[in-house]
């Protein structure tokens, strides 16, 4: 539970220009949809994919780390990570149960001739996309698992997309429709006030020795 009162002190230290930004962003951050990336072996592709949740307002990325675990490409991601919550798991088994625990239905990406194109798909209910490696796609582990399938339809002769290229195109187009549904997409009052504590915490200097002197007082 966020301290309110120690909330208010911390904000003390933005700008409004700063403050009224975050207010702004979170009213069209979502968890209703949410992005899974299963060990993608381009470290910038994961990066890249983080800064689409930013730029389209995804909240979360769940990213398996099992063969391919490596740091963030921060040139990439350009800070995203500070405004995206990046949950990692070393099997894709513990991803699909923590975010079917969540009520997500597990959609996977592929190009299999049974997948529902982009168009036709409507995330009425909480949805995981999941998106594999560049080469291989997801694991069976996905396959089996997966409530439904999704892939972009395409017209030319190339028969896939860089997985971050992908990924920012379903996202988007997603994270439209969405909003423009009726469904409950935004968030709750508990997690804009918890994202709140968080950025501006991020984004204040030393902001440990604030905190232990406004502790102490």
């Amino acid at each position: 539970m966020v301290d309110l009162d120690l909330l208010a002190y911390l904000e003390g230290y933005l700008t409004e220009e700063r403050k009224q930004r975050f207010l702004e962003v979170l009213q069209h951050r979502t968890k209703h949809i949410t992005i899974a990336i299963e060990d993608v072996y381009q470290m910038h592709n994961t990066s890249a994919i983080i800064r689409s949740c930013d730029v389209f307002g995804v909240q979360e990325v769940h990213v398996v780390e099992d063969r391919f675990a490596k740091r963030l490409d921060k040139n990439i991601a350009m800070g995203a990570e500070k405004w995206v919550d990046v949950r990692r798991y070393h099997n894709t088994k513990d991803c699909i149960t923590n975010l079917k625990q969540q009520g997500y239905q597990i959609i996977a990406t592929t190009p299999h001739n049974d997948s529902t194109l982009l168009p036709e798909f409507y995330p009425d209910q909480k949805s995981a996309i999941f998106f594999g490696t560049e080469k291989e796609g997801l694991s069976d582990v996905v396959m089996h698992q997966a409530d439904g399938f999704l892939k972009i339809p395409m017209v030319g002769f190339s028969e896939s997309l860089n997985v971050s290229v992908a990924a920012a195109i379903i996202i988007q187009d997603l994270a439209h429709k969405v909003r423009a549904s009726e469904v409950d997409w935004q968030l709750t009052e508990a997690e804009i006030l918890d994202k709140r504590m968080d950025w501006t915490q991020k984004s204040i200097q030393h902001v440990k020795g604030i905190i232990k002197r406004y502790l102490a007082e």
